[in-house]
């Protein structure tokens, strides 16, 4: 619940940049979205945006103006709402797009008021890169840079943006300056990107190859978001189709479903589970994650399953799409999970997807929205969250 400001901020005529328009996304996974919260007796009752900036005035104390600015673009993020109340409550003067606009300009207006958090700043890079904005946060990188020379985040995300854009010399200059900084962690994050380059150039396979494993081995099932009125959608009705196909040919194997963003009081790893059961898969091969709301939460989660059931071999079943990002997401959380128990224990990781694009070809074509969402993913599995201490 967001907090109860008696005051917070005015009508800033601070000077504000016009917002740009949000991209459509090429697909529901490039660009996730936050989950809506669930409705009915359940529900969590929220304010609404009209009672946000209700409380919005400038006679309040700086960090309640800079908290209450934070909570307006968390619930945007999280819960949406009317860009019209928006825009005649709080933006007067700036057209809005879409919900991340609210986010991006809370952020700016936030940074404004204290320019030296370089906390809001990474904030702020993170919105503008949520709207595909690199320019715009590679800029914001940049001035954090400037405060803070050895801030080791900023210059990492820094680098990272940098080759998603095609500045292959920036990165290399910026990873030598992670290097200077912490030598062993650049190295790390350096393997992170090696193993992004090497997964891009995974061939995907459409059914189960001959050669997985009979015994210590699991499927994992990717989620797709439900319906408004809680039920699967075709994307994921045949990522289950896949996923029906390679447990029968593999009837020793183990299956884990994931997801568990909540529609109408279902989830998806509800909802799977009992079609698989109805398709004739017995309920005891079957482990859920009904909790997952993102990609990263998918591999987080589901590993953890894998990690205390002991599985030794992965097969990841979702949308050609969708791969790549999860392949790279799971395998890192696999190595934050090995290097937190101590165990040296290789695990390979195979796939099969639900082709969901026209023709072979098109689905390795990598787009920059795709690139960029990947290396986000990874970079958020490994613990660089988008919104310090606020959204992951």
């Amino acid at each position: 619940m967001i907090k109860k400001y008696l005051l917070l901020f005015s009508t800033v005529s601070i000077g504000l940049a016009g917002c740009a328009q949000v991209e459509n996304a090429p697909a529901e996974e490039a660009v996730e979205t936050p989950p809506m919260e669930e409705t009915g007796e359940n529900a969590v009752e929220e304010e609404t945006p009209e009672e946000l900036f209700e409380q919005v005035q400038n006679n309040a104390p700086t960090q309640e103006r800079l908290d209450a600015l934070v909570d307006i673009a968390m619930h945007y993020y999280w819960h949406g709402g009317d860009l019209n109340v928006a825009e005649e409550e709080f933006f007067q003067g700036i057209t809005l797009h879409g919900d991340y606009d609210i986010v991006e300009e809370s952020f700016r207006q936030a940074t404004i008021i204290d320019p030296l958090d370089t906390d809001l700043k990474r904030s702020l890079a993170a919105a503008q890169i949520l709207q595909n904005d690199l320019p715009e946060a590679l800029n914001t990188l940049e001035e954090i840079q400037n405060i803070d020379e050895e801030n080791f985040e900023a210059t990492l995300l820094h680098a990272v943006y940098s080759r998603v854009s095609g500045d292959d010399e920036a990165f290399e200059e910026g990873f030598n300056r992670l290097a200077e900084m912490d030598e062993e962690r650049a190295d790390d994050y350096q393997a992170l990107m090696d193993s992004i380059e090497e997964i891009k150039d995974t061939e995907f396979n459409t059914e189960a190859p001959d050669t997985l494993p009979e015994e210590n081995h699991t499927f994992i099932t990717l989620g797709y978001a439900l319906s408004d009125e809680g039920e699967m959608e075709e994307t994921l009705i045949e990522r289950l189709n896949v996923t029906l196909e390679a447990a029968e040919a593999y009837p020793n194997s183990h299956l884990i479903v994931t997801g568990g963003v909540p529609k109408a009081g279902n989830t998806e790893a509800e909802l799977m589970v009992e079609w698989l059961i109805d398709n004739g898969i017995d309920e005891e091969r079957i482990s859920r994650d009904p909790l997952a709301t993102d990609t990263v939460e998918n591999a987080l989660f589901s590993m953890d399953i894998v990690q205390n059931e002991g599985f030794e071999d992965i097969t990841l079943i979702t949308s050609a799409s969708h791969m790549r990002r999860a392949l790279v997401t799971f395998n890192e959380a696999n190595r934050l999970l090995l290097e937190m128990a101590d165990e040296a224990t290789q695990r390979e990781f195979t796939n099969i997807v639900y082709m969901d694009y026209d023709s072979e070809e098109e689905a390795y074509e990598i787009t920059t929205e795709e690139d960029m969402s990947t290396h986000r993913d990874a970079l958020r599995t490994s613990g660089i969250w988008q919104f310090p201490g606020r959204q992951r």
